[in-house]
C-alpha cells in the first residue's frame, strides 16, 4: 500500500461552531510557551457528537476536543473524563493518543476542552479510498484488525492503568438500558412506537453483568485510524467520550450495531459508518465469532446486546436531532436523523422477531 493514501483532513470551521482564536492563542502561549507562530484553527467535519478541531501553531499540529454547543446531556460530553482515560492509558495502551492540556475555564472558548497530540492516518468513512477499492482480501484483514483491536482494548489491565474505579460495573447493563430509555424520552420530538417496544423488550430481559473491562462505547471504523503504509494496522483509537468500565458485551453490541450489512434497512445503510457492505467485509456474526475466539467470551446472548445497540444509537441520534430541531446546531447532516431513528427502531424489532442479528 502506498504511503500516499489519503490522510484524514480538516476543513474550515462550520458556522456556529467557531472558537475564540485570540483567547485560545493566549491560553496556549501561557500553558505551552514552547509553541510559537500564528494560530490557525480548522475543524474535522465528520463527527456527530463532540467537536474536534485541528490547531496549527507554527509548525506544530494539535487536536482540540470540546462539547457541542448547547448540549442537552452534559454527562455525555465530559472533557475531563475523556482526558483522564487518555492520560491513564499512556504506556498501557499504545493506540490512545496522548493528551497535552486540559482547560476547565469556560472563559477561554465557552466550555471545558482538552488538547492532544495529532496522529496521522486513514480514517474509513462511507466508502473505501480509491487505493483500496476492489481489494476484498485487504478489507477482510482490516475487519479482522478492527475486532482484534476491540479485544485488545477489553484486555487492558485496569489496575495497571489506574482505572479500576473509573466506572460502576455493578448494575452496568441495567443502568445502560434504563438510562438510554430515559434519554430517548427526554429528547423525543415525536412518538416512535418501535423504540418504545424495543425498550420494553430489553427491560424485561436484562442479563447479569459480565466481568468488567474498559469499554469504548463508540467503537467503529470511523473512530480508528489506520497506517497509510499498512491499512490492516490500527495506529490510533479516537473519540473516547463514552468510555467507562463495564460489560464488554455491551461494547461489542454497539460495534455490531454500527456494522451495516446489505440486507439492512436502506435508511440505516445510508449512515454507513464504514465500508461494511463492500466485497470482503465481514458480517456481524463473523465479527462476533472472531471476538469469541480471541477472548473466550460466551456470545450466545448476542441478540440482546445487538438490540440494545439499536436503542442506544437511536438515543444518540435523537439527542443530536433534538439539538438541530431547536436550532442549536446548523449542521445540515442532522436534519434527516429522525429517519435514522425510525430505521433503528424497525431494525431492532425485526431482529427480535427473526431471532437474528
Amino acid at each position: 500500500m502506498s504511503s500516499d493514501a489519503p490522510i484524514d483532513g480538516s476543513k474550515p470551521v462550520r458556522e456556529g461552531e467557531t472558537l475564540d482564536l485570540a483567547a485560545l492563542d493566549a491560553y496556549l502561549e501561557q500553558h505551552r510557551p514552547e509553541l510559537s507562530g500564528e494560530l490557525v484553527i480548522e475543524q474535522f467535519p465528520s463527527g456527530y457528537s463532540n467537536l474536534t478541531y485541528l490547531l496549527r501553531k507554527g509548525d506544530t499540529e494539535l487536536v482540540l476536543r470540546r462539547p457541542p454547543f448547547a448540549v442537552q446531556v452534559a454527562s455525555g460530553h465530559d472533557m475531563k473524563r475523556e482526558h483522564r482515560v487518555l492520560a491513564a492509558l499512556q504506556g498501557i495502551y499504545p493506540n490512545a493518543p496522548a493528551p497535552l492540556l486540559l482547560c476547565e475555564d469556560p472563559s477561554v472558548i465557552g466550555a471545558t476542552f482538552y488538547v492532544m497530540e495529532r496522529r496521522r492516518g486513514i480514517i474509513l468513512r462511507r466508502t473505501l479510498p480509491k487505493e483500496l477499492k476492489g481489494d476484498a482480501p485487504m478489507l477482510r484483514r482490516m475487519c479482522e484488525s478492527l475486532v482484534d483491536e476491540l479485544a485488545a482494548l477489553h484486555a487492558v489491565d485496569l489496575e495497571a492503568a489506574g482505572l479500576e474505579d473509573f466506572g460502576r460495573p455493578q448494575g452496568y447493563v441495567r443502568r445502560q438500558v434504563e438510562g438510554w430509555i430515559g434519554r430517548f424520552e427526554r429528547a423525543k420530538t415525536s412518538d416512535v412506537p418501535d423504540i418504545e417496544r424495543l425498550g420494553a423488550w430489553l427491560h424485561e430481559r436484562i442479563p447479569p453483568d459480565g466481568k468488567p473491562t474498559l469499554v469504548h462505547n463508540d467503537f467503529k471504523f470511523d473512530n480508528v485510524m489506520l497506517d497509510p503504509a499498512d491499512p490492516t494496522r490500527i495506529v490510533a483509537v479516537l473519540d473516547w467520550e463514552l468510555c467507562t468500565v463495564g460489560d464488554p458485551l455491551m461494547d461489542l453490541g454497539t460495534a455490531i450495531g454500527y456494522w451495516v450489512q446489505q440486507d439492512d434497512d436502506p435508511r440505516w445503510q445510508a449512515m454507513a459508518f464504514g465500508p461494511t457492505t463492500a466485497p470482503g467485509a465481514m458480517t456481524r456474526r463473523e465479527l462476533v465469532e472472531r471476538y469469541a475466539e480471541r477472548t473466550g467470551t460466551d456470545v450466545s446472548n448476542m441478540l440482546f446486546y445487538y438490540c440494545f445497540a439499536m436503542l442506544k444509537l437511536a438515543g444518540i441520534l435523537q439527542q443530536i436531532y433534538y439539538r438541530w430541531s431547536k436550532g442549536y446546531t446548523k449542521d445540515p447532516r442532522f436534519g434527516a436523523l429522525d429517519q435514522m431513528v425510525l430505521a433503528l427502531g424497525a431494525t431492532g424489532m425485526r431482529a427480535i422477531e427473526s431471532g437474528r442479528f
